[in-house]
């Protein structure tokens, strides 16, 4: 039955967005934030932390640990940044870390691209025939909402930071885009999309989310076993192989890490669903509401059962925003449908949005950026100081001439949206997807001195230093959080005992919490404090053995 579809696109509405403009965009959202930066506490810390273990030697390949404390969940993302640092030993290890990361975000920008644009091909998403001809067609149709697509992605929120981290969490989100990729182009591309999930579900399960893997191979197979492509149907064996695999794979890496946390915060979830899944989240609700009579066709269903799994697992994790990452992917392919559904006013609405609000970060930005190097005005420089005591500014030629280069080019895009281009469908999101890749640059450009400062627990740890002798080679420190320990490790460069108790250790120098009570023994050499600690609570105390 060929129920009537509430797409109404015209030839003129599949306007391909510039290939150069996109490659340019996709430049300006990857690349910033991979030089120049230490790694951010907590989890770019604690995860970088296991990777310069296991490339120095100071833990084995097949359990990484930091100052004795193994890793929880598999360790293959962290072999990716550990053959990075061996092969790249010219670079920075943080740098070098990332490397790999970065193409991972490429992976998951392509494997969305692509997943939207075999969907968009299949029968029942197509839009309505004209009686006299002029509808889109389809593969310009779906060349369009790949598109958009990929513009809501990159103008999603959550995936910002989280983004650019070099987590587990990153390449589980690949694995998942891959996947969806996988089930997608069943129709279409037979041995590449078996491939996909042969390889996805194994690497998912691989990196910490056995459960999630099995959940979506499970889904998945009932998704094809009602399938009107017989192609689709065929799929089956091979996602029972690749879920074979998986389970394997989560076994062999003993990556069955329970997370289940009770007492769920409704609130919060609330405020959590709010920002992290702007603006694809609202659009992806239209599209269920508008497509609600195609709720069980392939361009519906396949993004729902990647949307589903991450949104339980965040639930049943506590409101896990790293969990409800996973569901990026399947919320802007969901997004991409409705914009042939969205009203003109609508469209308007989000632009204008999106003008001013982008545009007063960016003044925002260079406001703040002028006072740290000219001293006028007077007060974002009073409260950058106030904040992080210590900080100095540093001026940098190429941060200054890239954040120039991107401001015009943000102003480019508010004069070419609003003179041309009117009827194209991705035009409700070139704006959002740009001002994202507008701030995100500005503030890894122009702002990333102070942000580094404040993020990174190099100026704690060289704090530390100055109260420790040189020859200082072990140094205990129970009960610390691992993005601490990393820290100490990293930047102090000591041999670091994360295990135990001081009373059984032989390091004569040791750290603690403040507050704590000072072990028999010991004695307090000094409190060292964070430099944006206002409170004092993330405070390190040096102990040492009289």
């Amino acid at each position: 039955m060929n129920l009537p579809t509430p797409a109404i696109v015209a030839e003129r509405g599949v306007q391909r967005l510039p290939r150069l403009a996109l490659i340019l965009l996709c430049a300006a959202y990857v690349l910033p934030g991979i030089f120049g930066r230490d790694p951010w506490r907590n989890a770019d810390l604690t995860a970088f932390g296991f990777m310069a273990s296991i490339a120095e030697g100071r833990a084995p390949w097949w359990q990484p640990a930091i100052a004795g404390i193994p890793a929880d969940g598999g360790p293959l993302p962290y072999w990716l940044g550990a053959l990075a640092i061996k092969a790249l030993p010219f670079l920075d290890a943080p740098v070098a870390a990332r490397l790999p990361y970065a193409f991972v975000l490429v992976g998951v920008l392509i494997a969305v691209w692509y997943t939207c644009f075999h969907l968009a091909r299949t029968e029942a998403a197509q839009p309505v025939a004209f009686a006299f001809g002029g509808e889109a067609q389809v593969v310009d149709y779906a060349r369009a909402l790949a598109d958009g697509a990929l513009l809501a992605l990159m103008a999603s929120l959550g995936l910002l930071q989280l983004g650019h981290e070099t987590t587990p969490e990153l390449l589980q989100l690949l694995a998942v885009s891959v996947y969806l990729y996988g089930l997608a182009a069943a129709p279409f591309r037979r041995r590449r999309s078996r491939l996909a999930v042969l390889l996805a579900l194994p690497v998912l399960a691989a990196s910490g989310a056995p459960m999630v893997a099995c959940l979506l191979g499970l889904l998945g197979v009932l998704l094809n076993h009602r399938s009107s492509y017989q192609e689709a149907k065929d799929q089956r064996a091979w996602l029972l192989g690749a879920l074979t695999l998986a389970v394997v794979a989560a076994w062999f890496f003993n990556g069955w890490a329970w997370r289940v946390q009770p007492g769920l915060d409704l609130p919060s979830l609330l405020r959590l669903l709010a920002w992290f899944c702007w603006p694809a989240g609202p659009l992806a609700l239209w599209t269920l509401w508008r497509w609600r009579r195609h709720g069980l066709r392939r361009h519906i269903t396949v993004p729902a059962i990647a949307l589903l799994v991450p949104l339980v697992a965040c639930v049943a994790m506590d409101g896990s925003d790293r969990a409800l990452l996973l569901a990026l992917p399947s919320l802007a392919i969901l997004a991409a449908f409705a914009l042939p559904t969205l009203s003109r006013g609508f469209s308007a609405a989000v632009d204008w949005f999106s003008v001013f609000f982008f545009s007063a970060a960016a003044l925002f930005f260079w406001l703040y950026y002028v006072s740290m190097h000219t001293g006028w005005p007077e007060r974002p420089l009073a409260n950058l100081r106030r904040l992080a005591e210590g900080f100095e500014p540093r001026f940098s030629l190429v941060a200054l001439v890239l954040a120039i280069a991107a401001t015009a080019a943000w102003l480019a895009l508010v004069r070419w949206r609003t003179a041309r281009h009117r009827h194209a469908l991705w035009k409700s999101l070139a704006l959002p997807a740009g001002g994202v890749a507008l701030g995100w640059l500005l503030v890894m450009s122009l702002l990333l001195p102070p942000l580094d400062y404040a993020r990174s627990l190099e100026p704690l740890v060289s704090r530390l230093k100055t109260h420790l002798p040189a020859d200082a080679g072990c140094l205990a420190a129970p009960g610390q959080s691992l993005a601490t320990l990393s820290a100490l490790e990293w930047h102090g460069g000591w041999q670091v005992q994360g295990r135990g108790t001081l009373a059984h250790t032989a390091c004569p120098n040791a750290v603690i919490s403040a507050g704590q009570p000072t072990p028999p023994g010991w004695q307090v050499v000094a409190q060292v404090r964070r430099p944006t600690d206002r409170s004092g609570s993330a405070s390190l105390v040096l102990l040492r053995k009289p």
